[in-house]
C-alpha cells in the first residue's frame, strides 16, 4: 500500500481560457477525479466557493505564493487545500496557460515530512476542536498510539479525563486547557507539567510549546505543539533548589540542637518525608565525639535523637537531647557509622514504567542504581517506607552521629542522584554542627572563667544595699568582658566598680579578670578614683607592650572601659571617675534624676590623658545604677534612648533591689541579645551621726592619755566594753606615731559600723610600715602590735595628708 502522506499533490494544466487540459495521478489520489472526468471542463468546476479574483492567473502571486481554497472531492465532501498557480509558456514565449498545484491543507514536501517524522521531539498538530491532524513517531511512542489510530479523533475520545482525586498521578487537564486557550487567543504558550504516568515509579516533567497555525488570511486553522521529557533537568534543578535552601537554612545559629533541626526540616517535603538526626551525647555537650575506631563489632551504639521532622503534621515533632536511640550491632546505622559510608535501602526494585508511561524521551530518567548497588529490603514496606538513605555525619575527620532520610507516601524510589544530594546536605550540616560544638565548648569555658572571676557573693557592708545581674549574650554570640565589683574600703566606705572589655571569647574573659584583680589591688591602696584609673591605664599600656613585636594582638584590655565610684556613708558623698564608661544614673528618693557633674574620660590603654574626678552629695536612700552598654544599646535604639528608658524603669518604686534588677532586665534586654550586659544597683545608707566620734589632738605627747580616755569613754558609751582594751592600745600607738612623726593638724576618729574603726589623720605624706624590731630597740613594735590585735590596718592618702586606720571585729 502506497504511503499517502508522500503522494497527494495534484498537478492541473489550465489553458488560457481556464479549461483543464491536463490532470495528474496525484489529482486522482487527492480528489478522486480522473483525467477523463476533468479534462475539457472549466477548472472552477472543482471549486466549492466562487473563484477568487484573478484565479488562476493571479492566484498565489506576491510574497505568499500559495493560497488557501476549498475544492470538491468526487465523493461530495470538501477538501481544504493549498493552491499555487505557475505560468506555462511555449518555446516562442507564447502563454499557454498555467500549471496549478493542489495540496491538502497540512501536507508538506517529502523531505520536510521525513524530517518532522523522524524528529526526536514529540510533535503534534490539532484542529481547533482538538482533533488529531498529525503526529510524529516520537509522539506516537509517548502516547502509545499510531498516527492511524488518532487521526481525526478528539484528544478526549482517546484519553478520557481521569478523576484527579482517584488518579492524582495523571493530570493532563492543564495540557488540554492550554491547547484550547491557544486556539481561543491565537497566542503561543509554554507549559511545564509534572506528573507520574500510570505504572511508573517516577514523576515525569515535560516541557511543551504550543502555537497557532494560521492560513494566508490569518485565520487560526490548527494548533501545533512540541514537547520533550526534561525529567532529569527538572529534578536536578529541584535538588539545586534544596541545596540553595540548605545554604541559607542550615547553620544559621551556633547551636547544635538548632542546626540539627534545620537539617531535619530543610529536605522535607521536597526530598524526603521523614528525616531523623542522631548525635553522640558528647557532641551535644560541646565535647570531642568518640573515635569510630573504638566501636567493636558487637557493640550497641547509643545516640541522642537531636531532631526529627516528618511531612505529616500529626507526627511532626522535634525530639529533645534526652531521647535516647540505640542502634544494635549489624543494624544499617551501626554499619554505616563503623564503615564511614552511606547506605541506601529500597523497598523494591525501581519500576520500569507501565501503560501510557512517558519516557524516556530526550532527557535521561532520574539516575537509576547499577544492579546490586542499593540494598533491597522488603521489610521497609512493612514500616510504610519506600526507601531510606542513611548517611554518617562526619566533619573534620570526626564522627558526630548519623542521619536517615526516609520516603513514606511518595512512590518514587531513591536514585543515585538522590544519594549525592543526601550526602551534600549532611556534609553541609556536619560542618555547621561541628562549628556549633566547638563554639559551645569555647563559650562554656569562657563563661565558666568569667563567672569564676566575677563576684560570687557581694561583701557584707553597711554603706549601701546592693543587687547585681550579669547576662551573657545570646547563643549566637560569644561571652564578652563585662564585669562589676563591690569593694569595702576603710572608713566604712565602699567602692562600686563596673567595666567592659571590648571583644568576646576567652581572651576577653581573661582580660576582664586581669583588670578586676588590678582594680582590687589599687583599691586596697585606697587611691582616689582619678588616680586609680591613671594607674590602671598605665597597667594596660604595660600589658600591651609585653606582647612580642610582630605577634597579632587580639582585642583585649586596650579596648576596655571602667567606672570607679566611692561612696562614704559618713559624709554621704559620692566620688567617681570614668575611663570611657557611661556615668551612673542617680535617682533621688523622690524619683527625680540627680545630674552627675562628670564626663567620661578616654578608654583605658590610650595613655597620656588625664582622668577627672567628680563629687556630689547624696541624700540617704538614693539609688545608683551602674551598667554596661549591652544593657542600654541595641540594634533598635541608640545609647541615649536606652539611658532614657533605663531612667524611666528606675523611677518605679520597688522596695527590693533584686526585684528591680529583674524588672530592668525584662524591660531593657531584647529576646535575642547581641552583647552581654552587667547591672549593679545600689541604694545608699547614711551612717548614724551617733556612731561617729572625732577629736582634734594637739601635737603634744601629753595629749596621748587624753586621747586614750576619749576613746575608751566613747567605746563604753556604745556598749562595746569588751573592745576597750584593744582600742586603748591602738589609739595610744597611732596617736603617739602621729605626734612623733607626723605634722599637725592631727585628728582622731572612731566609727562604729560592722566593725569598730579607729582612724588617726595628720598632714604628713610619710606612710608608716611594719618592721621587725631588734632585741635592744626602744621602738618599732607599735604597728606590729596593732596588726596583731586588729583584723586589718592600712594607710590612705588624701589631698591634705594621710590617714592611718585599723578595724576590730565586733562580736
Amino acid at each position: 500500500m502506497a504511503d499517502t502522506r508522500d503522494a497527494p499533490t495534484a498537478a492541473v494544466v489550465v489553458d488560457p481560457d481556464g479549461v483543464v487540459s491536463g490532470w495528474s495521478e496525484g489529482g486522482r489520489l487527492l480528489l478522486g477525479w480522473t483525467a477523463q472526468d476533468t479534462v475539457g471542463r472549466p477548472v472552477t468546476d472543482l471549486l466549492v466557493d466562487p473563484p477568487p479574483p484573478g484565479f488562476p492567473e493571479g492566484y498565489g502571486a506576491g510574497p505568499d505564493p500559495t493560497g488557501s481554497i476549498r475544492v470538491r472531492h468526487r465523493d461530495g465532501f470538501t477538501v481544504d487545500a493549498v493552491v499555487a498557480a505557475h505560468p506555462l509558456s511555449g518555446p516562442d514565449g507564447r502563454a499557454l496557460g498555467h500549471v496549478v498545484t493542489i495540496q491538502r491543507w497540512g501536507r508538506r514536501p517529502v523531505i520536510a515530512d521525513r524530517a518532522f517524522e523522524q524528529c526526536p521531539f514529540a510533535l503534534g498538530v490539532y484542529d481547533p476542536e482538538l482533533r488529531f491532524l498529525w503526529i510524529n513517531a516520537s509522539s506516537g511512542r509517548v502516547i502509545a498510539h499510531s498516527e492511524e489510530q488518532v487521526l481525526g479523533k478528539k484528544y478526549r475520545e482517546l484519553f478520557p479525563e481521569f478523576d484527579r482525586e482517584l488518579f492524582p498521578e495523571r493530570d493532563d487537564k492543564p495540557y488540554t486547557d492550554q491547547l484550547a486557550e491557544v486556539v481561543r487567543t491565537g497566542k503561543p504558550a509554554r507549559l511545564i507539567t509534572v506528573f507520574r504516568p500510570l505504572g511508573s515509579n517516577y514523576a515525569n516533567a515535560w516541557a511543551t510549546s504550543m502555537w497557532p497555525v494560521r492560513d494566508a488570511g490569518g485565520r487560526v486553522r490548527a494548533v501545533a505543539n512540541w514537547g520533550f521529557d526534561m525529567s532529569a533537568e527538572y529534578w536536578a534543578r529541584q535538588r539545586l533548589l534544596i541545596l540553595n535552601e540548605a545554604s541559607g537554612g542550615i547553620g544559621r545559629t551556633l547551636d547544635v540542637i538548632g542546626t540539627a533541626r534545620e537539617l531535619a526540616m530543610t529536605p522535607v517535603p521536597g526530598f524526603a518525608d521523614l528525616v531523623t538526626v542522631d548525635l553522640f551525647d558528647e557532641v551535644l555537650h560541646g565535647e570531642e565525639p568518640p573515635s569510630a575506631s573504638t566501636f567493636t563489632p558487637g557493640e550497641t551504639i547509643t545516640l541522642s535523637r537531636a531532631a526529627q521532622h516528618s511531612a505529616k503534621e500529626d507526627t511532626d515533632r522535634t525530639a529533645g537531647p534526652t531521647a535516647q536511640v540505640s542502634h544494635p550491632p549489624g543494624s544499617v546505622a551501626a554499619c554505616c557509622m563503623a564503615a564511614g559510608r552511606s547506605t541506601v535501602e529500597l523497598a523494591a526494585e525501581p519500576g520500569e514504567g507501565g501503560e501510557w508511561a512517558f519516557g524516556p524521551g530526550l532527557a535521561a530518567d532520574p539516575a537509576h542504581w547499577p544492579p546490586g548497588n542499593p540494598l533491597i529490603d522488603a521489610s521497609l514496606a512493612k514500616d510504610g517506607l519506600t526507601g531510606r538513605i542513611t548517611v554518617p555525619l562526619r566533619a573534620r575527620g570526626a564522627l558526630l552521629g548519623v542521619v536517615a532520610f526516609s520516603r513514606t507516601d511518595r512512590p518514587e524510589a531513591f536514585t543515585a542522584d538522590d544519594l549525592i544530594l543526601a550526602e551534600e546536605l549532611t556534609a553541609k550540616a556536619a560542618v555547621a554542627i561541628d562549628n556549633a560544638r566547638r563554639y559551645s565548648r569555647e563559650r562554656t569555658t569562657a563563661l565558666t572563667l568569667q563567672r569564676s572571676l566575677l563576684p560570687q557573693g557581694l561583701p557584707n557592708q553597711e554603706a549601701v544595699e546592693v543587687a547585681s545581674r550579669y547576662l551573657p549574650g545570646g547563643t549566637g554570640v560569644e561571652v564578652g568582658g563585662d564585669w562589676f565589683d563591690v569593694i569595702p574600703l576603710s572608713g566604712a566606705r565602699v567602692a562600686l566598680v563596673v567595666g567592659d572589655v571590648v571583644g568576646h571569647g576567652l581572651h576577653a574573659s581573661a582580660s576582664m579578670g586581669r583588670l578586676r584583680t588590678a582594680v582590687r589591688t589599687l583599691a586596697d591602696v585606697d587611691l582616689p578614683p582619678d588616680e586609680l584609673l591613671t594607674h590602671l591605664d598605665d597597667l594596660v599600656l604595660h600589658l600591651a607592650s609585653d606582647l612580642q613585636p610582630g605577634h597579632f594582638q587580639p582585642t583585649g584590655e586596650s579596648g576596655a572601659t571602667c567606672l570607679y565610684t566611692v561612696y562614704d556613708p559618713v559624709s554621704r558623698r559620692l566620688t567617681l571617675a570614668s575611663a570611657g564608661h557611661p556615668v551612673p544614673l542617680v535617682i533621688s528618693p523622690d524619683g527625680t534624676r540627680t545630674p552627675v557633674p562628670a564626663q567620661p574620660g578616654p578608654p583605658l590603654g590610650i595613655g597620656g590623658l588625664p582622668f577627672e574626678a567628680a563629687e556630689l552629695d547624696l541624700p540617704e536612700g538614693s539609688l545608683l545604677a551602674l551598667y554596661t552598654d549591652g544593657l542600654v544599646q541595641s540594634r533598635k535604639r541608640d545609647v541615649d534612648q536606652g539611658i532614657a528608658e533605663l531612667q524611666r524603669v528606675l523611677k518605679h518604686s520597688v522596695r527590693s533591689l533584686e526585684a528591680l534588677c529583674d524588672t530592668v532586665l525584662d524591660a531593657m534586654l531584647p529576646e535575642r541579645r547581641t552583647d552581654d550586659a552587667a547591672l549593679l544597683l545600689a541604694r545608699t545608707h547614711a551612717l548614724d551621726p551617733h556612731h561617729v566620734a572625732d577629736w582634734d589632738v594637739e601635737p603634744d605627747p601629753a595629749q596621748v592619755p587624753r586621747a586614750r580616755k576619749f576613746a575608751v569613754e566613747q567605746v563604753d558609751a556604745w556598749g562595746l566594753k569588751e573592745a576597750s582594751f584593744v582600742t586603748e592600745l591602738v589609739v595610744s600607738e597611732l596617736v603617739t606615731n602621729a605626734i612623733r612623726y607626723g605634722e599637725p593638724p592631727i585628728r582622731l576618729r572612731l566609727i562604729r559600723d560592722t566593725s569598730l574603726i579607729c582612724e588617726v589623720s595628720d598632714a604628713s605624706n610619710t606612710a608608716p610600715h611594719l618592721r621587725r624590731a631588734r632585741a635592744f630597740d626602744e621602738g618599732g613594735r607599735g604597728l606590729l602590735l596593732v596588726a596583731q590585735l586588729t583584723e586589718g590596718w592600712g594607710t590612705r592618702h588624701t589631698t591634705s595628708g594621710k590617714t592611718i586606720w585599723c578595724a576590730q571585729a565586733l562580736l
